[in-house]
């Protein structure tokens, strides 16, 4: 992880706790940080291992959990770039965290630190942890380790089992102003002013770490999502089935971005509606001529229709439907001309 990754952490308030705990050495042997994706949750982990660990003088970077990023020292040094044998870091394997990585990283916290003075296990995504992967991590919360601080990283505490969130210190991060978003990505990922406007409005968050596609590539990936949303629009050129099914299946091998993208979706339906009355309101604004064209061609009442597809689709896949078959079903009923 580069230096400018850490740049998405400031003005987060969730780091007045942390630097609070850290300058007291108070740290809770248990951390859970929520909120939406991409707003700097394991970042703002990987930069507590990093103060934790520090090397430098106190009152220097080690008490401030922005100033690491700039550390050179050796511990800063090889936590930043994933080679510290006393940083540990756990992320679903699949659509899950089985109990066998949770076995693994118990198993090495057990040992005694090989160089660390406190010892880091970052568990991201911990609601997507299975029953027996949460139940395992629940006994080591109840005999924690010495010298150990594990954060686990959520959408939203409510997703883990109660006995799981009791146990921790819950630090709450906040979404990115939209403003901050956008000048973010036109200034370090060099993206277009309309495209980065229209990424800010979709999410709220670009933590490269979040969900392992940085913004240039999810930028590529909503293009590609937004060029077959145009095609499945255009009622006077009718796709052949293959081509619907084989956009499904791509969507399927993606279940990390699923819901993301299927948002994406959905600002699109929403675009072809808005444009006819208040162009100016539109999300996907680089894609205004297109919109304008399409519009003119769908009934208000089939783009409600297929909005409503598109959040059966995502209500289904919360239920644990199959994703395959369930996007499938979707892709075919957005082609129709009319529902």
């Amino acid at each position: 992880m580069t230096e400018d990754a850490f740049e998405i952490l400031e003005g987060q308030r969730a780091l007045d706790p942390l630097t609070a705990v850290l300058r007291k050495e108070t740290i809770p042997h248990a951390l859970l940080f929520t909120g939406m994706e991409g707003i700097g949750k394991r970042t703002a982990a990987l930069a507590l291992a990093m103060a934790c660990n520090c090397e430098a003088p106190a009152g220097g970077p080690r008490d401030s959990l922005l100033s690491v990023a700039r550390c050179g020292c050796r511990s800063c040094r090889k936590i930043r770039s994933d080679h510290h044998p006393d940083i540990h870091r756990v992320a679903p394997s699949g659509a899950y965290i089985k109990i066998d990585q949770i076995r693994r990283m118990c198993r090495s916290l057990a040992l005694k630190p090989y160089e660390a003075r406190i010892r880091v296990a970052i568990l991201a995504g911990a609601q997507h942890m299975n029953p027996e992967a949460a139940n395992a991590l629940l006994k080591m919360l109840e005999e924690p380790p010495d010298r150990t601080v594990l954060i686990l990283t959520a959408v939203q505490a409510a997703d883990l089992l109660p006995t799981i969130v009791s146990r921790c210190r819950t630090v709450r991060f906040s979404p990115l102003p939209k403003s901050r978003v956008r000048e973010i990505l036109i200034r370090r990922y060099g993206l277009p002013p309309e495209e980065a406007a229209s990424l800010a409005e979709l999410k709220s968050g670009i933590d490269i770490s979040e969900n392992g596609m940085g913004p240039k590539e999810w930028a590529r990936w909503r293009a590609g999502i937004l060029h077959i949303c145009a095609d499945l629009s255009d009622p006077e050129h009718p796709r052949p089935p293959g081509m619907l099914l084989a956009f499904a299946e791509k969507l399927s091998k993606h279940r990390d971005i699923l819901s993301d993208s299927l948002d994406i979706i959905k600002t699109w339906l929403r675009d072809l509606m808005v444009c006819r009355y208040a162009p100016d309101k539109l999300i996907n604004r680089d894609c205004g001529p297109i919109l304008q064209n399409l519009s003119r061609k769908m009934t208000v009442q089939s783009l409600l229709s297929k909005i409503d597809a598109v959040g059966a689709a995502q209500k289904a896949l919360v239920s644990n439907a199959n994703p395959r078959l369930t996007l499938e079903v979707l892709v075919l009923r957005l082609s129709r001309s009319e529902l």
